[in-house]
């Protein structure tokens, strides 16, 4: 199957021809056509698997007009969970719309900075994309109106069908027309929340393109039986043994990565924190300086880590275990993107193994121990 027997124009072709997609992955075959049809969707797919071009690529269609506009309304709105997600996904929506004339106007809005700048940049969009609470704020400024809204977007729609965005999530569906088309991309969905999902969906389809907590046989897993103690060398150890030069940490905590970056910087490894305590303009930054690969290693929480797509990172490392299978499913679903491969190291303390047994039934598999007390790390 190609991109051009999905009902794209040929503008889109191109554009997409210019990433690089030379074929359509499996939830964009599916996708595309049905979003095109004015279906409302409910899709699972795993990281990296080409959802954000599945539903950026028909929208971008849906949106665009050949005749000149003047003062336009906002018509699609894609709801994301974190301020690196927007941004991401918008620069995915501009990418693929850079070949449209008239361009469809896009822009991104999130907390953690100057809220005037994003009204400003409000003025004629067309699709937007937006973290539930500050589009709250900008509405309540009147800076936005929702009542055109015809489509509809939850990316990382199993966070925002959560605990912790329900009122914000419920306040947005209040001010949107009963009519529209609704989407729901996610790489996992308890049956809680897929029923959540359900009943905010129209007849929906459902496209599920493997199981919501199977790992990608094409990242490799490794599992190091390490004590606490001795996470920071071991982790020292395997950079400098395995010369790794792009590397992700996973940390439970905030306090627990920047005690990490700090060990690591006194050993003269370039590394740098990336999560919530920091401002927006440092994240953003940062995350700029890894993906271009000046920075060598960078430790993250998992909330911040939703929207960190870079599409050959090689090697990644739980230093803790989520808590939540499905977040462990995401994290190592940033390494090993499309068809690359990638490794997945955790290490494991005693403590943490109980809880590892459950995250081994729910991947359906058990991973071998990789011994390590016999590895001299008193130097790292």
């Amino acid at each position: 199957m190609t991109f051009s027997s999905l009902g794209l124009t040929r503008e889109l072709q191109q554009a997409a021809a210019e990433q690089q997609f030379k074929n359509p992955y499996p939830i964009q075959s599916h996708s595309i056509p049905a979003i095109l049809r004015g279906r409302d969707l409910l899709a699972i797919a795993g990281s990296g698997s080409g959802k954000t071009a599945a539903f950026a690529l028909p929208l971008l269609q849906l949106s665009h007009s050949p005749e000149p506009r003047k003062r336009q309304r906002v018509k699609t709105l894609i709801l994301v969970p974190t301020r690196e997600l927007a941004a991401q996904v918008n620069e995915v929506v501009c990418r693929l719309g850079h070949y449209l004339n008239p361009r469809v106007k896009s822009t991104a809005v999130f907390g953690g900075v100057a809220i005037n700048p994003q009204m400003v940049a409000l003025n004629g969009v067309e699709l937007l994309i937006a973290t539930p609470g500050r589009l709250l704020d900008l509405v309540a400024k009147q800076s936005v109106r929702l009542s055109a809204i015809s489509l509809l977007v939850l990316d990382e729609a199993d966070k925002l069908l959560g605990v912790g965005f329900q009122d914000e999530l419920r306040q947005i569906l209040e001010l949107l027309p009963q009519k529209r088309q609704n989407l729901m991309f996610s790489a996992t969905f308890s049956a809680q929340v897929r029923q959540l999902a359900l009943n905010l969906l129209h007849d929906p389809l459902q496209i599920v393109i493997r199981e919501e907590l199977s790992a990608p046989e094409h990242i490799a897993q490794q599992v190091y039986a390490v004590d606490q103690s001795r996470k920071g060398p071991l982790l020292r150890y395997l950079i400098k043994k395995n010369d790794w030069r792009q590397l992700l940490v996973f940390t439970s905590s905030q306090k627990r990565a920047d005690n990490v970056v700090g060990k690591l910087l006194a050993k003269g490894i370039s590394a740098a924190t990336f999560h919530g305590g920091m401002s927006q303009g440092k994240r953003t930054a940062t995350l700029a300086s890894f993906k271009s690969g000046e920075l060598r290693l960078l430790v993250a929480t998992d909330l911040a880590a939703r929207g960190i797509d870079i599409k050959l990172l090689p090697h990644l490392v739980n230093y803790e275990l989520p808590r939540s299978p499905a977040d462990f499913i995401h994290r190592i679903g940033r390494t090993g993107r499309g068809e690359h491969t990638g490794v997945a190291v955790t290490l494991l303390s005693p403590e943490e193994i109980p809880h590892f047994k459950t995250i081994e039934k729910l991947l359906g598999k058990r991973l071998k121990l990789i011994d390590t007390a016999d590895l001299p790390l008193a130097e790292y």
